[in-house]
């Protein structure tokens, strides 16, 4: 069945079609006024509303699995580390003065000409695919654990032991930095 036969076609959106468009805009109004604010604090506060209409717009699109890492991960710990930063950075709380470079055209120009480079790659990329919608959401939390742990479960292992090793070695480094802090000390 075509889409059109379905009564849905480009001039008769459904309501999820609206509400992307809806936080679409937000978000895009929001990431606008993260980059031109001159208050550093906004800033990071506008880039939670970006980041979090992102995840949003995963959710819309029924890949929660995404939307939840882009929530855990970037809100979650890009955003916290961003404001912990400014505050052990003793940054200025109000306007800052040196948060203007005064090179707005040049960056609104390297800005579109981005945007239009990677809008052209990614529709010259997926312009033929379909996405068969009546199968299981690929997006999924279940399609995406069957896959990862079918295909990639030696990676994802050898990574969990990776990262075992670095959190081990960070622990005993430390506390070798301690052992010769108290030998200095005496």
């Amino acid at each position: 069945m075509t889409p059109l036969a379905a009564g849905h076609g480009f001039l008769s959106p459904t309501g999820v079609e609206i509400a992307f468009l809806l936080v679409g805009l937000i978000t895009l109004g929001a990431a606008v006024i993260t980059v031109t604010t001159k208050q550093l604090v906004h800033a990071a506060l506008w880039l939670v509303v970006t980041l979090g209409g992102l995840a949003v717009e995963y959710l819309l699109l029924t890949a929660e699995f995404i939307a939840w890492v882009q929530v855990l991960i970037y809100v979650g710990s890009v955003v916290v580390l961003l404001l912990f930063g400014l505050m052990l950075t003793k940054a200025p709380i109000g306007r800052s003065p040196d948060a203007d470079s005064e090179n707005r055209w040049v960056a609104l120009a390297v800005a579109l000409t981005a945007a239009v480079a990677l809008v052209w790659v990614v529709v010259d990329a997926f312009r033929t695919t379909w996405i068969d919608l009546d199968g299981p959401a690929q997006g999924s939390t279940g399609v995406t654990g069957q896959f990862l742990f079918r295909h990639w479960v030696l990676p994802f292992e050898a990574l969990s032991v990776l990262l075992l090793a670095a959190l081990i070695g960070a622990i005993v480094l430390s506390r070798k930095s301690e052992a010769a802090r108290g030998k200095e000390q005496r």
